[in-house]
């Protein structure tokens, strides 16, 4: 299956308000995206779209080949890491560490099976890839924000999904726990059985090399799409954003600053 995510022709209000219009997306296998956009443009809207918490006004959506209104929600979710600032308030604060990881394999929110020996054996094996071995078997509430959405990571990768939703997972995070997810999720990218990734922020400077496509949101809508080294460039960003911004290439990452005419 090379597609991994179709939107067609989607739109959808929200009282009568039209939130998102004409929505043309294809994710395929092999490729890495970044989602680009500013507060309110529609991105996280998208996303519960593709996770069928919220239904098309019109269009058709199909993820990992099955069409949404013919198939069960559930099943594909089951295919579907999903990792968000807002998913943090659905763990509870005094659950192990280990325990919230191993979760992630029943999709359920709390541990209520019994763990095999695998089970605990391949947590433990996340735990050391995110270099968080040493909380095992502390408590949730206790993590620090950067060390919370690593273990909500690993929790995705349990059910070793087909496809991995980041949605804006650096929110609240210092220069170097930003640095070091990032650079976790570089390593997921490159595993044998990586799931393809949808990484979902504002920051040009998050979007890593592992990112070869990019998708552009403005207002509810596709503004571009396409390869990222061709599309973010200083012209394309500047319409984006409508305000002249230069792009700073330097060692595969990007950074972006306001354009200053010396000749005002």
């Amino acid at each position: 299956m090379d597609t991994v995510l179709q939107i067609e022709n989607v739109y959808w209000s929200r009282n009568q308000e039209l939130i998102l219009k004409n929505m043309n997306w294809q994710v395929n296998k092999g490729d890495h995206w970044a989602v680009l956009g500013l507060n309110g443009s529609g991105k996280t809207t998208l996303l519960n779209m593709v996770m069928g918490y919220i239904w098309p006004t019109s269009g058709n959506i199909s993820v990992l080949g099955h069409t949404y209104g013919k198939v069960d929600l559930q099943l594909v979710r089951q295919s579907i890491g999903w990792v968000s600032s807002s998913f943090q308030e659905k763990i509870r604060p005094y659950e192990r560490v280990q325990d919230i990881i191993i979760s992630g394999k029943y999709a359920s929110i709390g541990l209520y099976e019994e763990p095999s020996t695998d089970d605990v054996k391949e947590a433990n094996e996340w735990l050391e890839q995110f270099h968080l071995t040493h909380l095992q078997h502390d408590i949730y509430q206790t993590c620090s924000q950067g060390e919370k959405q690593k273990i909500l990571i690993a929790r995705s990768l349990m059910a070793h999904p087909q496809l991995l939703i980041l949605d804006e997972p650096t929110t609240g995070l210092d220069f170097v726990s930003r640095e070091q997810l990032l650079d976790s999720i570089a390593r997921i990218s490159k595993s044998k059985e990586a799931p393809t990734i949808i990484f979902v922020t504002h920051h040009i400077e998050e979007i890593i090399s592992i990112f070869n496509k990019s998708l552009l949101i403005k207002e509810g809508t596709v503004f571009k799409s396409g390869h990222t080294s061709e599309l973010l460039t200083s012209e394309t960003l500047s319409d984006f954003f409508d305000m002249a911004v230069e792009v700073d290439r330097h060692s595969n990452r990007m950074s972006l600053k306001k354009h200053i005419d010396i000749n005002m």
